[in-house]
């Protein structure tokens, strides 16, 4: 199934734009499921069987697995194997290298581990990008004006009178041939986002930092969506995956999970019904 047709149906499905972050840190881990070898695994199945029908999506950051070394790899296989298979994942590993390194890159993500999609960075240029978007059922969400403080130092520098971040949308509508390029626009840029998605109105905005970085999520609905109230993903990830440390983890995790999609639902109805 193409990526867009995919997104689009369990969108409509979930009634969601909700997409959570499986940033899943062992450290962190509630004290109930002990120091096992398969307590992330275990984690992330609860998180997923209590939330999989409030999302349209869910994220995993590459960073929490490779760093379990080797063991980090199976969590991450069996992790994905526990998503329903209408739910959208993306592998956010930020890659961005030369071609035939990219090539690589693309293959684990999307033939090895099935990934629907990946975060790439474009700042090596089209051929870093060029392998993750040869088949349009996976999309690369090109990182355009990120949600961290260290977005301002380089995303924002003028360009022939352009910001940079903008440059990058131009460049993403220019490569999105087969309909699927997507954007990163962090929800902590409230501002920038409705520009952003009059340059790049037909591509799919992932939209991180709601929750912990305080991103506006009002904004985020009204201005990251395109003129349908679609083609968004909103992330979150600490304040689901850890709104209790306790037993109910689950069962909190899926009551915060929700409350955003319901709140995103109701922004949605107000700018867009």
């Amino acid at each position: 199934m193409k990526f867009l047709d995919k997104l689009h149906k369990v969108q409509r499905k979930n009634r969601s734009l909700l997409c959570i972050g499986l940033d899943t840190d062992a450290s962190k881990l509630p004290k109930s499921l002990g120091a096992s070898k398969g307590a992330v695994v275990q984690f992330n199945r609860l998180i997923i069987e209590a939330t999989s029908d409030l999302v349209c999506a869910y994220k995993l950051n590459l960073a929490f697995y490779e760093s379990l070394g080797e063991r980090g790899w199976r969590t991450l296989s069996e992790t994905l194997a526990v998503i329903p298979q209408n739910v959208i994942t993306i592998g956010d590993g930020k890659r961005g290298d030369i071609g035939n390194t990219a090539e690589q890159y693309a293959q684990a993500l999307y033939e090895d581990f099935g990934f629907d999609a990946a975060t790439v960075n474009p700042y090596m240029g089209f051929d870093s990008v060029e392998p993750f978007i040869r088949s349009d059922h996976n999309c690369a969400f090109v990182l355009a004006l990120t949600s961290n403080e260290g977005s301002n130092d380089f995303q924002r520098l003028n360009i022939g009178g352009r910001p940079l971040y903008e440059r990058i949308v131009q460049a993403s509508v220019k490569w999105n041939t087969k309909k699927n390029v997507g954007l990163v626009v962090g929800a902590t840029h409230p501002k920038e986002l409705q520009p952003i998605r009059k340059l790049a109105p037909s591509l799919p905005i992932l939209i991180p930092g709601i929750g912990k970085q305080g991103g506006d999520l009002e904004s985020a609905v009204r201005y990251g969506t395109d003129k349908n109230g679609k083609l968004a993903l909103i992330n979150a990830s600490r304040s689901i995956l850890y709104a209790s440390t306790g037993k109910d983890f689950a069962t909190a995790a899926r009551a915060e999970a929700l409350q955003l999609r319901d709140q995103i639902q109701k922004y949605r109805d107000k700018f867009f019904s």
